[in-house]
């Protein structure tokens, strides 16, 4: 069946044929290892490395607390805690995204072409940082609101220091939101693990990933590997692309993927599991995703233009040498896509 899109999405962002990324963090604590890996083992859109095997800091959270712009955090027994100036881990996470920028830079020389670099969205990290009380941001509209502006302003800083290190690159920003459905169903536990904290208007969720993606100044794609991914929430907001763990779809999911697909909307499906396990045909990989494209009824030969191929989630908990095998065998299954859509 048809689908017809009920929003208008209007960006320059297209998505290559047959193209494979990964999600963002990678295994191990050489920054110039992933950086070669993250360049040279996908096709189409190569990636800015995350390391969190380095602790602290590099973690996703603490990643993009160092981003922010006079705001300030430090790790607590508890976690991440909102304080008057940075913490050492903080510093830490200034000083590694550094190193991954050099690392970056001494892989991407006359690169030429798409090239993603990923933070937590503001509901992840709202409900990821406690308030000088020790509850979550998410608890505090206001809290929340002075968050996403920070974060906006260190996005928009990050952004410009990655476009003169890649002047060639056409940039991308992943925001990393798993928390998000949870935000909206109310699922985030309270400091004492007793209680949730109540659930987030959809109108409220929206405007701020709205003002958030307006304000970068690059197209933006969206990623959970959490099950409910809210695709038309995503799309309305105003995210040129959604990432997700393919296999955690329902059928209830598929209407909202079909009009993403009909929208333009560029699917990133992760098929290809993120930890040590056997790699079967790269055909294979994506044999769910043809099926589905399919059934819904949608055109075979736009498959390989509108889904890319990535792993199901973050890389840090496989080995460095399934990390690399996993991503040039995504590279392989997106160029399936293109070559046999059907």
């Amino acid at each position: 069946m048809p689908y017809a899109a009920d929003v208008s999405t209007t960006t320059d962002f297209s998505l290559p044929e047959g193209t494979a990324t990964g999600v963002g963090s990678m295994p191990g604590t050489d920054a110039r290892e992933a950086a070669r890996v993250a360049v040279e083992a996908v096709a189409g859109m190569a990636f800015l490395p995350e390391l969190p095997g380095r602790g602290p800091g590099a973690d996703m959270i603490g990643r993009t607390l160092g981003l922010l712009v006079d705001l300030y955090a430090r790790v607590e027994p508890s976690g991440w805690r909102f304080g008057d100036r940075p913490g050492r881990d903080t510093k830490r996470a200034v000083s590694w995204l550094g190193e991954d920028l050099d690392a970056l830079e001494e892989f991407t020389q006359g690169y030429q072409g798409p090239l993603k670099l990923q933070a937590v969205g503001p509901w992840t990290l709202s409900a990821g940082v406690e308030t000088r009380g020790g509850e979550a941001a998410l608890r505090d509209h206001g809290a929340v609101r002075d968050l996403a502006g920070s974060l906006a302003e260190g996005l928009r800083k990050h952004i410009a220091d990655a476009r003169r290190r890649v002047p060639g690159a056409d940039l991308l920003l992943q925001l990393d939101e798993p928390s998000l459905t949870a935000v909206l169903h109310g699922r985030i536990r309270t400091a004492s693990g007793y209680r949730t904290y109540r659930a987030v208007d959809r109108a409220v969720v929206e405007s701020t990933l709205r003002e958030l993606i307006d304000a970068v100044g690059v197209p933006v794609t969206v990623h959970s590997c959490a099950p409910e991914v809210p695709f038309a929430l995503l799309r309305r907001a105003g995210a040129v692309g959604v990432s997700f763990d393919f296999d955690l779809l329902t059928e209830r999911d598929w209407d909202d993927f079909g009009e993403a697909a009909e929208a333009g909307t560029a699917l990133f499906a992760g098929v290809v599991a993120g930890k040590d396990a056997p790699l079967s045909d790269p055909g294979g990989s994506v044999m769910g995703v043809r099926a589905l494209w399919r059934r819904l009824g949608l055109a075979p030969g736009a498959l390989g233009s509108s889904v890319a191929v990535t792993p199901s989630c973050g890389l840090a908990g496989a080995s460095p040498a399934y990390a690399r095998a996993a991503l040039v065998h995504c590279a392989k299954a997106a160029r399936s896509l293109v070559d046999n859509p059907e």
